[in-house]
């Protein structure tokens, strides 16, 4: 394992981990976790150690502005934010003795959402994808917390800060500038290009996530060949063990499928 500092586009840095497998590489995989989220997040963990097994070489690195290695502050977070770091850190790896193209590209919640949209952009540059409980469209998103989040939402919308509670970490208070994160988010959505995306696409989600409907959306618009897996009393980040395992199982399997 070898951890280095990138600088982004605007000398920033970025904290990279590469991981090469036992022997002989056979692909070469970007794992990333969603918003807020670091590179040893456990379900990021389970996602790389899967492609770990299977030989090949996995690069998992922190978004700016999250609780992780790289720079820059949680309340300044995006989608614009953490998609240019993926571009980035693609650059970066491209200049590298171990890169390959095409490549795997997975991610989780915002960076499922981030993972898409690079493949949208660069289709000719991806093998398979894999955006895990990935937001799919902007404006889906704002109209579910309405519904399923509206007192919180309407205190994010007066105060402009989404304060909440760390799932993963309890003793965390994140707090998050709403506003602009809203509107950035809002121009987003993976439905726009989604026939660029022919590559083959796996989509994990638990069926108690506030996502789950969006993935149901995606699924149904990729071209592709493609996968949906549905892990049962599952919230929308992994963290129970049997969830964990759950999640490996299935990228192994699919791993295998592909390669």
């Amino acid at each position: 394992m070898e951890k280095i500092f990138i600088k982004n586009r605007n000398g920033q840095k970025i904290a990279v981990v590469i991981e090469q497998p036992e022997g002989k590489a056979r692909g070469l995989a970007f794992v990333m976790d969603g918003l807020s989220g670091i590179k040893e997040s456990l379900h990021v963990r389970a996602m790389a150690e899967s492609f770990l097994a299977n030989m090949f070489i996995v690069v998992t690195f922190d978004f700016r502005n999250t609780y992780g290695e790289s720079e820059g502050k949680y309340e300044n977070a995006n989608v614009t934010n953490y998609y240019e770091d993926l571009e980035d850190v693609v650059n970066w790896s491209s200049k590298q003795n171990w890169y390959q193209e095409p490549f795997w590209l997975a991610g989780h919640s915002l960076g499922g959402m981030c993972a898409g949209l690079f493949a949208e952009k660069y289709p000719e540059k991806i093998f398979a994808l894999a955006p895990i409980a990935a937001a799919v469209v902007g404006k889906l998103i704002i109209k579910k917390y309405q519904t399923s989040r509206l007192e919180q939402y309407k205190i994010w919308e007066k105060t402009g800060i989404r304060e909440e509670t760390s799932s993963t970490r309890p003793d965390l208070i994140k707090r998050l500038n709403w506003h602009q994160f809203k509107q950035d988010l809002l121009k987003y959505s993976l439905l726009d290009k989604v026939s660029k995306l022919t590559m083959p696409t796996l989509l994990v989600v638990g069926d108690k996530d506030e996502l789950f409907e969006q993935q149901k959306i995606l699924f149904e618009k990729l071209p592709g060949k493609k996968e949906l897996h549905i892990v049962k009393k599952a919230p929308h980040t992994f963290i129970e063990a049997n969830h964990l395992t759950e999640l490996k199982q299935i990228f192994d399997k699919w791993i295998k499928s592909l390669n």
